[in-house]
């Protein structure tokens, strides 16, 4: 993934002020403590010493030092344990504070990048860290099936609004439950306005909060940097290819409302197939309908989509952002 020194200068930065900002929480944790328990001061000072006394014993040639260091270490951590637990503390409130705990926020494991760095680069490369703003709003905290009507059904499923968005969400959860062993892929389609980019968010929120690695592009988004790829030999855009097919998991939002033609079929049946075979997954919206979709892309592209996506198909009343509207109007 293509970083300039400045972007990786910035994502360093961002683990440094990560790794302040938790020092500083531990520090006054501490402090708090210290204060209300000053027993735990001296248990402290206890491994401290045992531990430079032991270290001494080692160095001597007494073979039991480590040993008997590590059984005083374990009775004094289990005091202070049980301090903090009896003062209504958890049992690890003095353990250092990590926002990533796999590398410890140090964007590295074994001298390989954590997934929380890869992410990073992500978010700095494809301008994506607006991202986290929007599904703070747009999560399965905040989704609302007041939106569907229990009255309007499917003629052809014979379900409810409500009750499509219902089979939606359960669709959704076992996507996200399944992510490590089965990789699959979800097409969401309906008209504009139904929830589709909102549930997309919502899977994306939960998969980005267990540390895999996401990338959302509209289709114009997705199409334009293929183009560059293609026809202009952009190093950055090719390079840019690569990760479109190994991330975790691709989002195209808005398929359809990029300028359908020869190349973009054939560019999504690209990225579609390379995708699979690489095992990755991939979550499509779009207001076309399955028969447009047909008509719109290739055979061979509609059938690799036919096979490998579980369809969701959404519908509403009425667009759920007027009724948002409506609703903040009438209050």
């Amino acid at each position: 993934m293509p970083l300039s020194n400045a972007q990786y200068d910035e994502i360093m930065h961002e683990y440094d002020e990560r790794q302040l900002h938790n020092r500083h929480i531990l520090e006054t944790r501490r402090a708090e403590v210290l204060k209300k328990l000053p027993r735990l001061k001296e248990i402290d000072a206890s491994v401290a010493s045992s531990s430079v006394r032991q270290a001494r014993l080692h160095l001597d040639g007494d073979t039991h030092a480590l040993a008997s260091l590590k059984q005083e270490l374990s009775a004094l951590s289990l005091e202070r344990q049980q301090l903090l637990t009896a003062s209504g503390y958890p049992a690890d409130y003095l353990d250092p504070v990590y926002t990533c705990p796999d590398c410890k926020d140090s964007g590295y494991i074994d001298g390989k990048k954590c997934h929380c760095f890869k992410q990073a680069i992500i978010n700095t490369v494809y301008a994506q860290s607006n991202i986290r703003q929007i599904l703070r709003i747009e999560n399965f905290d905040n989704f609302r099936y007041d939106f569907y009507s229990k009255e309007e059904k499917n003629p052809l499923t014979g379900l409810s609004s409500y009750e499509t968005a219902q089979k939606a969400v359960r669709e959704c959860h076992y996507f996200i439950d399944d992510f490590d062993h089965k990789p699959k892929n979800l097409l969401f389609y309906g008209k504009t306005g139904v929830g589709k980019t909102f549930l997309t968010n919502c899977v994306a929120k939960e998969l980005l909060d267990h540390g895999y690695s996401v990338i959302y592009f509209t289709a114009f988004q997705l199409f334009d940097i293929l183009s560059k790829g293609v026809f202009e030999k952009d190093s950055d855009a090719i390079a840019t290819h690569q990760n479109i097919f190994d991330c975790d998991l691709l989002v195209i939002d808005d398929l359809g409302t990029e300028l359908i033609n020869s190349f973009t079929s054939s560019q999504l049946f690209l990225c579609v197939n390379e995708r699979l075979i690489r095992q990755k997954s991939t979550i499509i919206s779009t207001n076309l309908s399955v028969e447009r979709i047909k008509e719109s892309y290739s055979e061979r592209t509609f059938s690799r989509i036919l096979d490998s996506y579980t369809f969701i198909n959404l519908f509403t009343e009425e667009d759920i952002r007027k009724q948002k509207r409506t609703r903040i109007i009438s209050r």
